[in-house]
């Protein structure tokens, strides 16, 4: 994020009632009828129907949890904006995930592997996690933006979506050979998670969350990742880390969702797996356990736990990010227990959101424009691919009828318009086509890689040379025009040229869900694993 005081987008805001019938459930059908459960011998939740079509309205609605209202009410809001031009070369939108996934490799904190490949990269923050009273192993995560700070929140996002793509369409990722890196990218950020949540032990009587390392100084005169202007590996100031307890709902909740998500990837690793699972399911109980003395609230509200993160995601409301966490929990462990928690707390999220805020997919309706298009564009297309799943031609909210071929033109028009087809006919993605930003507003790519040490003071002439980067961010998606599609690629306008993991995580799932599928022996498919998201699900039939 850039050191001005703006939100960017990384959250769900605000998800639905369960209650509204959105006539699009399957008709009679059996394919739900036996799913194995991964933890059978370690987890033993299992969900007795009595009713299956009951029960298969009841897992359909939680989709709708995750996907169709969010996206139908970001189409329309944008079905207006940014259409598709006729005229235009299709994308290779093979080219253009590759190089978004390369972004992340940028973005990557603490020990990095041999030969890596981002050439401009080297290990940094290897002291993260050891400033002043606090003693903690914090190396690893991502830097959230341009600066070099690490956000628990927007990372904990990042990994909730980068995983959700891939329980979709890792059929698409393996066919161009990009699944081994998304899982690593995903695995780098939950492995970081997992050091976020430290719960009661003998040494501390409440839990710990780890909301950020590195600051903005606080208004002080002292070196600090939002003062100075280096590279990630000349960093020597302080970093300090702000600590939380579970009182913390709002980002308990989206690491809970993190760690779900992310276990859902790893299913052939169980150990790893049940581990995000175990750990979620703490953070989870702790944070929202019901006693006179435990006040859930928000972090951002607490100096101590999120001060030093208020200039940037400031933080609304905590309930969202809650049913958030425990929709996702439900799908990672089968426990229908956090399912009834998401669903009974609706109305109170309802109630306790902002009146611009409701439906949409994002942070506080404090948009980018590229963050905005390219999440509404993964919505939209992750809702066509389960309404043709469930043979529907098209599904419907309130009074409006939305076609799949009209989800499928909306989403790659967003797409299009990221990659070139807007009114400054140049792509907001960094490597992709031939016109696309040179002064991306990121330390680590605007400083020469040349094995010299530049000090907090001498970083400053890199932040206001006129000269392109010398160092490509490739697939890093810049923020985007204003309201006019006007666009100034300007290292010194953070508001324009910044980029971010959490906007990035939109492109990329954006990206896949609008590759082409894999063509099998029978001809083309989806691409997308229809019970990918139901693995850890056991049913038990009690009709006879």
């Amino acid at each position: 994020m850039s050191e001005i005081s703006e939100s960017e987008f990384h959250s769900v805001k605000l998800l639905p009632s369960p209650f509204t019938n959105f006539n699009i459930l399957p008709q009679n059908s059996d394919e739900l009828d036996s799913l194995p459960s991964r933890f059978s011998k370690s987890v033993d939740f299992k969900l007795t129907i009595g009713d299956k079509t009951h029960f298969k309205r009841f897992v359909y609605v939680s989709i709708f949890i995750l996907v169709f209202v969010p996206a139908l009410i970001l189409l329309l809001l944008f079905l207006t904006h940014k259409k598709q031009s006729d005229d235009e070369p299709p994308k290779n939108l093979t080219l253009a995930l590759n190089q978004a996934l390369l972004f992340f490799d940028a973005q990557k904190s603490g020990y990095l592997p041999e030969n890596y490949s981002i050439a401009f990269r080297g290990n940094s923050g290897l002291n993260d996690g050891k400033e002043g009273n606090v003693n903690a192993d914090l190396v690893g995560g991502y830097y959230d933006s341009g600066n070099n700070i690490k956000f628990s929140f927007s990372t904990a996002y990042t990994v909730t979506l980068l995983s959700w793509t891939v329980i979709e369409y890792h059929q698409k990722y393996a066919d161009i050979g990009e699944l081994d890196h998304i899982n690593d990218l995903i695995k780098w950020g939950s492995d970081y998670l997992l050091k976020l949540f430290i719960p009661p032990n003998s040494n501390s009587n409440s839990a710990i969350l780890y909301s950020q390392v590195g600051g903005n100084g606080n208004g002080t005169n002292q070196e600090n990742d939002a003062k100075c202007w280096q590279k990630p590996e000349d960093m020597n100031y302080p970093r300090p880390v702000s600590v939380c307890d579970d009182t913390a709902a709002d980002l308990a909740g989206e690491i809970v969702a993190g760690m779900s998500a992310a276990s859902l990837v790893f299913t052939k690793d169980e150990e790893y797996s049940k581990k995000l699972v175990e750990k979620a399911e703490k953070l989870f109980s702790l944070s929202t356990r019901q006693s006179p003395t435990h006040k859930l609230g928000i972090y951002t509200e607490n100096d101590l736990c999120g001060g030093q993160a208020r200039d940037f995601y400031n933080s609304s409301g905590y309930i969202d990010e809650v049913v958030w966490g425990a929709t996702w929990l439900f799908f990672a462990s089968g426990n229908s227990s956090y399912l009834k928690y998401a669903t009974d707390h609706f109305f109170a999220a309802e109630e306790e959101e902002m009146v611009s805020d409701k439906g949409i997919f994002y942070w506080n309706n404090k948009l980018t424009a590229n963050a905005y298009a390219a999440t509404a564009s993964f919505l939209s297309k992750l809702y066509s691919d389960y309404l043709e799943l469930l043979t529907r031609t098209s599904g419907s909210c309130s009074t409006d009828i939305f076609s799949t071929e009209m989800l499928q033109n909306f989403a790659m028009s967003q797409v299009n318009y990221i990659l070139g087809d807007n009114p400054m006919k140049m792509s907001y993605m960094v490597g992709y086509g031939n016109h696309y930003p040179n002064h991306v507003h990121h330390r680590g790519a605007s400083i020469p890689w040349a094995g010299e040490h530049h000090s907090c003071s001498e970083g400053n002439a890199y932040l206001k040379s006129e000269d392109r980067n010398p160092n490509n961010l490739l697939g890093a998606m810049v923020r985007g025009p204003d309201k006019n599609n006007v666009f100034l690629d300007d290292r010194a306008k953070p508001w324009l040229t910044e980029p971010s993991i959490s906007s990035n995580a939109g492109l990329v799932a954006a990206l896949i869900a609008l590759h082409d599928p894999p063509i099998s022996d029978t001809g083309a498919h989806l691409g997308i694993d229809k019970m990918g998201i139901f693995k850890s699900i056991h049913l038990t039939s009690t009709r006879p």
